[in-house]
């Protein structure tokens, strides 16, 4: 059974959402405080985590900067909920690694459309893109059980949203995939006009493939419509 971590110190809003993922078939853990989640997290290793931001003691931001350093837990997706409706925040929680963001309040029902959206992605992307994906073309290779892009003997490991996005584009290498199709196909579910995730996630990703590039400039910006990969 899939496993859910529900961090959120708001015990009415914890409770409605592990009441509505059990429905769903999930089986439930609960934290009601980044401390404890975040050990929670470590010992269980679920297969999501749900974040809330402002908490007493230890912040949401805080837990999963912690999440993402930990070997255990580096990996697990974060769905971010906060209160919080700022630009800044959503840029500060997507450079730490945060996979997705909810604006409390929020429908429960859109809650688990991506909560389903990021458990079909990170459970099947790898398995099925070495059947029916293009893996090797020209210098670069893609590595899917490590989420890890090889350019001529350099190898780098990503997160499983750059490795999707790089993956992405690579299928469509030599085109421009919008920005649009790239939230579409990442996150599983229509976009809602949030460009301004794709812009933070292109640049984590860019200077990571900058890493093991040579000095070439693989993804290219294509301004007012999207982005493409130069191989």
């Amino acid at each position: 059974m899939t496993k859910i971590l529900v961090i959120d110190d708001d015990k009415a809003i914890n409770e409605l959402i592990k009441i509505n993922l059990e429905l769903q078939g999930y089986e439930v853990s609960q934290s009601y405080n980044g401390t404890d989640g975040y050990a929670l997290a470590k010992q269980e290793q679920p297969e999501l985590i749900i974040l809330d931001v402002m908490m007493p003691e230890v912040d949401g931001f805080t837990v999963a900067q912690r999440i993402r350093q930990c070997d255990k837990t580096a990996d697990t997706p974060i769905i971010m909920l906060t209160a919080l409706s700022e630009l800044n925040d959503k840029v500060n929680g997507f450079n730490i690694g945060v996979d997705d963001y909810l604006t409390k309040p929020f429908e429960i029902d859109e809650l688990l459309v991506r909560v389903r959206a990021l458990l079909k992605r990170s459970n099947q992307i790898p398995k099925s893109i070495a059947v029916r994906d293009l893996l090797t073309y020209k210098e670069i290779t893609l590595l899917p059980e490590t989420y890890s892009v090889k350019i001529n003997d350099k190898t780098q490991k990503l997160t499983p949203i750059e490795f999707d996005i790089f993956n992405t584009l690579f299928q469509n290498h030599g085109n421009m995939v919008s920005a649009q199709k790239l939230l579409k196909d990442v996150w599983g579910y229509e976009p809602d006009d949030d460009i301004e995730t794709i812009r933070v996630h292109i640049r984590h990703l860019r200077s990571k493939i900058d890493k093991i590039s040579d000095g070439k400039k693989y993804i290219e910006t294509i301004y007012g419509g999207g982005y493409k990969l130069n191989i």
